[in-house]
């Protein structure tokens, strides 16, 4: 009978902040990451495609393993770049990294 008379402890409620502040803490490292990490990327990721997708006949360009070359002829995922004299390589379009153009600016 004294267990119904003694009142229930209430427990103060939490506030704002406590209840959500993990919350609010994730979606702002989330909006810090897109916008430092994952916006750029996509950014210069788009620049890339559009230099390969640019590309004509008789441009110099750099592949990602370094061969300086001379597009002779494209296709549609390949490139046959002519290296030295007849020496023709076929690669991906992927691996053009640069345009020599671009080094000679710097």
């Amino acid at each position: 009978m004294i267990n119904f008379l003694q009142a229930i402890p209430v427990e103060p409620q939490p506030g704002f902040m406590q209840q959500y502040g993990f919350i609010i803490m994730l979606g702002f490292m989330v909006l810090v990451m897109w916008l430092f990490m994952w916006r750029p990327e996509s950014k210069r990721r788009k620049q890339m495609q559009a230099f390969r997708d640019g590309l004509k006949k008789g441009d110099k360009i750099i592949t990602a393993g370094g061969i300086y070359g001379t597009v002779k002829e494209i296709k549609e995922t390949t490139l046959l770049i002519e290296v030295d004299g007849n020496v023709t390589l076929r690669i991906d379009k992927n691996m053009v990294v640069a345009d020599t153009s671009d080094l000679q600016r710097q």
